[in-house]
């Protein structure tokens, strides 16, 4: 039994960009002709699902010629390594998030910083349901690397991703402009959902999970100031939790800073 969900955009150049939203955390997959991307890897349980959602949109596991990753939480990077090593695929990030990927430090939420948060009536359950999931890892990625732009500032990989920096959640957190600049991957800079809030739309993360929490409302700006010089709206927001969200991202960060 599938565990996700998922929205597919059309890259009007050809190919497509597919958002898997599980209860949890998110990921995405972008295919083309030449293969498939991966972004994000969800906890380090949710592999299976992981593979399942790439057999869905009708590749095999064998077709990923990469894996990004939007930050290095547990959430996101959990099954990458497993997987990475299974079907022997790169994973790339923004250079300043490299160290994170590979452990040589940790910007994460720890038990302790969220036993403050147990009074909330969603916390407990939700802490128990990613404990299950994997959430008390702390495997990296010692193979991780940084990606390399090409000329026009997108990577060579399918799906031709153009990495947006979104420094705040974590040191080296990005960003991904994909399926031909109609979608904003945010990873957790912007979310519309978590499972201890039950706001629904554009938003912040908790600040508990945010490493900076003032740089990252400024990354916010700055994304929506990107989105602006370059002179064509995004159309939708895969994020890292939470549901696709269809409008701009200048909409998307204005809803998320007045909340």
């Amino acid at each position: 039994m599938s565990h996700f969900t998922i929205t597919t955009v059309e890259n009007e150049r050809g190919g497509s960009a597919h958002l898997i939203h599980t209860e949890h955390v998110n990921w995405v997959l972008l295919r083309d002709d030449s293969g498939v991307t991966l972004i994000d890897g969800g906890y380090p349980k949710q592999v299976d699902d992981v593979i399942a959602s790439v057999r869905e949109i009708g590749a095999q596991p064998g077709d990923i010629r990469a894996a990004l990753v939007t930050h290095a939480h547990v959430d996101h990077i959990g099954g990458l390594s497993r997987l990475a090593n299974r079907y022997a695929f790169p994973v790339h990030l923004d250079p300043v998030e490299v160290s994170h990927a590979r452990r040589e430090h940790l910007q994460q939420a720890t038990p302790k910083s969220l036993a403050k948060l147990a009074y909330r009536p969603r916390v407990l359950r939700w802490m128990a349901e990613i404990v299950a999931l994997g959430g008390l890892d702390t495997t990296g990625i010692p193979n991780a690397e940084p990606f390399t732009l090409s000329a026009d500032g997108s990577l060579d990989l399918p799906g031709r991703p153009v990495p947006w920096s979104a420094h705040g959640h974590t040191d080296g957190h990005s960003a991904y402009l994909v399926a031909g600049g109609r979608v904003l991957v945010s990873g957790d800079a912007l979310v519309t959902g978590h499972g201890i809030t039950a706001h629904v739309g554009p938003q912040c993360i908790h600040p508990v999970f945010h490493h900076d929490e003032a740089a990252n409302r400024e990354t916010l700006r700055a994304l929506a100031e990107r989105e602006r010089l370059s002179g064509t709206a995004v159309e939708f927001l895969f994020p890292g939790h939470g549901e696709v969200h269809r409008g701009s991202v200048a909409d998307a960060v204005a809803a998320a800073l007045r909340g």
